[in-house]
């Protein structure tokens, strides 16, 4: 597994998707929150509906822009809350493609690509 992994959210259909061939994922939306937190991470960034990069990781990294920590499981998933945000979202199982458990803090970069 990566330690830094990098996806291209976009949206279809309404939704913040992304696809990632290499762990077998496509058009795997965000929802239960996770959705609004793109929303505000990405408004100041031209056309993000169309694509834009985000870089993702375990542990801080040079440039990270966002920290979550990990707030609860809830059904099949996990909670991540952004104090800087006040904040928190929802994300699937899905996240079990990227890491082995789901990590305490994820760090995370968004800008344009």
């Amino acid at each position: 597994m990566n330690q830094i992994n990098v996806i291209a959210p976009y949206r279809h259909l309404g939704m913040w998707v992304f696809d990632d061939a290499r762990v077998g994922l496509s058009q795997e939306p965000f929802v239960g929150g996770a959705d609004r937190i793109i929303d505000v991470m990405t408004a100041d960034i031209p056309n993000a509906a169309k694509g834009f990069n985000m870089v993702f990781s375990a542990d801080p990294f040079p440039g990270y822009t966002h920290r979550f920590r990990q707030a609860r499981p809830e059904g099949s998933g996990t909670v991540y809350m952004s104090d800087e945000l006040k904040m928190e979202g929802w994300l699937c199982p899905a996240l079990l493609r990227y890491f082995e458990r789901p990590p305490a803090e994820l760090y995370v970069q968004v800008k344009a690509r």
